[in-house]
């Protein structure tokens, strides 16, 4: 499986291809920085963001694409900027067919380091012990795109039981007949 993660920003937008499945040691492939200019158009740096991402499913053809869930911040400005990236990421893969899953910081940072309170340097330890790399990916962005990566293939497969069991489930059950205005059923 083949998964580009994005941890979404405006001024820097992490990037990280891994290749792997559960169980097995990963492959990096890729890691990086979209960056944009801070006293730009907002519309421009979302161009960028677009641009930049775009350069990266062109060029190593993800599977999936996992994108780190917004999560309310007490900085309104700062989470706007997060959401607008978030969102150019799932069109940029949407666009292309490419399935899209959203995962928390902490959902992360549990599946990376065993526990969802790690801070920054312990995140980047861990991706850098996973992927077998010389040093911690810099900067914290771009370790955290991989860490995303990380964390949807090993999580996949887990989830896509669950969703399949949950189809199963509902195919199965019988289908109730609506109830009348009155409570009757029809």
């Amino acid at each position: 499986m083949r998964v580009l993660g994005v941890d979404p920003g405006l001024t820097r937008c992490g990037v990280g291809v891994v290749d792997g499945v559960a169980g097995r040691p990963l492959t990096m492939l890729g890691v990086g920085v979209v960056r944009t200019p801070v006293d730009a158009d907002l519309s421009h740096r979302l161009l960028a963001v677009e641009q930049g991402i775009e350069q990266w499913l062109e060029e190593h053809r993800p599977e999936y694409v996992a994108v780190e869930r917004v999560f309310s911040q007490h900085n309104v400005r700062t989470v706007m900027g997060t959401a607008q990236a978030s969102a150019v990421a799932m069109l940029c893969a949407a666009r292309r067919g490419i399935p899209v899953a959203l995962h928390t910081p902490s959902e992360v940072k549990a599946a990376v380091t065993g526990t969802g309170r790690a801070d920054k340097a312990q995140v980047g330890a861990m991706v850098t012990r996973l992927l077998r790399l010389a040093e911690p990916p810099r900067p914290a962005d771009a370790a955290d795109a991989l860490a995303l990566a990380i964390c949807h293939i090993w999580r996949a497969p887990a989830q896509n039981r669950l969703q399949q069991a949950v189809a199963r489930h509902k195919a199965a059950a019988p289908v109730k007949a609506p109830l009348t205005p009155k409570g009757r059923t029809a």
